[in-house]
């Protein structure tokens, strides 16, 4: 009996850990920094730095996208200058995404992330007020004037280390369509690559 107790209760183990898995899309959350390289066509080399102990779950997102090539072949398609430059949206107009959603890691949705929005700064793109809607759109911040209208509001989860020329080149060079930094198809950077380089 005892044995029969004690296989009910290994199967009922493995059960909720297969749970847990699946709810979890079948990794656990990483931790610690962790770089990724993202080459930019004709502009060339984008290095972040990513910070998963201030942003676990935007991370793990983030890397989970990157290691499955998801960002390959997209595009920037939004570029702000003195504000951000936007990509990661596979219908390249900024209505598409992954097709899996997270939690928004700042401070007005009760997540405590003091990572600012300065120059070099990675984060999260997300519907209107929709806290925990972000996907696979991510930004990065070409000047620190962005900081006040974003901070709390955004789930920064990196910074970039090195290529920031890169951003202002794409600022200083991309046509936009619209005051709200719109780019035309045709005229959007794209993506060569991501990797994880550590």
């Amino acid at each position: 009996m005892k044995k029969l107790f004690r296989i009910l209760a290994l199967v009922m183990s493995v059960a909720l850990c297969l749970g847990c898995l699946s709810a979890c899309g079948g990794s656990k959350q990483l931790s610690g920094l962790w770089e990724v390289e993202m080459e930019i066509k004709d502009y060339g080399i984008i290095r972040m730095q990513l910070d998963a102990d201030a942003a676990p779950i935007t991370v793990t997102n983030f890397v989970n996208l990157v290691e499955d090539g998801f960002y390959d072949g997209l595009t920037i398609h939004r570029v702000y200058s003195g504000f951000v430059i936007q990509g990661g949206d596979p219908r390249g107009d900024g209505t598409g995404g992954s097709g899996k959603t997270i939690k928004g890691e700042f401070y007005a949705n009760g997540v405590s992330n003091n990572l600012p929005h300065t120059r070099g700064a990675v984060s999260m793109a997300r519907l209107g007020n929709n806290y925990n809607s972000a996907t696979s759109q991510f930004f990065i911040v070409h000047q620190d004037s962005a900081q006040a209208s974003l901070d709390g509001l955004y789930a920064c989860f990196g910074y970039v280390t090195e290529g920031m020329d890169v951003v202002d080149a794409i600022c200083r060079k991309t046509p936009v369509l619209d005051a709200n930094g719109s780019v035309a198809p045709e005229d959007q950077p794209v993506i060569v690559y991501a990797k994880v380089v550590h």
